[in-house]
């Protein structure tokens, strides 16, 4: 099992929005002891807070940002983690806002720590 702690990705995909290529949000993982948390910012991000769990390849979260053109916005998601070819890791997130039934995917793989 690779552990997430200290790795960081990139979305590179979203059906909720736009991805900005120049500027994607990116997100910062630490793990310890089955429980996952971080942070991430870019694109329509502030910044933003995440917190759950990890069984196996499943990471369940819940998590709350603040939104660059103002307000903020949560929820949950369960991502699988999957390898590319070439070493690095995907995530592959299925999410949902609070209050909005709309299921959504995004796509982040893995870059090198800056």
């Amino acid at each position: 099992m690779n552990l997430l702690n200290g790795r960081k990705f990139v979305m590179v995909s979203s059906t909720a929005s736009v991805v900005d290529q120049e500027q994607p949000t990116e997100f910062s993982y630490w793990e310890a002891d089955g429980v996952v948390w971080g942070s991430y910012s870019g694109d329509t991000v502030t910044h933003g807070r995440f917190v759950g769990t990890r069984d196996g390849d499943q990471i369940s979260i819940a998590y709350a940002h603040a939104l660059k053109a103002g307000g903020k916005a949560g929820g949950q998601s369960t991502s699988r983690i999957e390898t590319d070819p070439d070493g690095r890791l995907r995530l592959v997130e299925e999410f949902q806002f609070e209050g909005d039934d709309t299921q959504h995917v995004s796509v982040c793989i893995e870059v090198a720590a800056s």
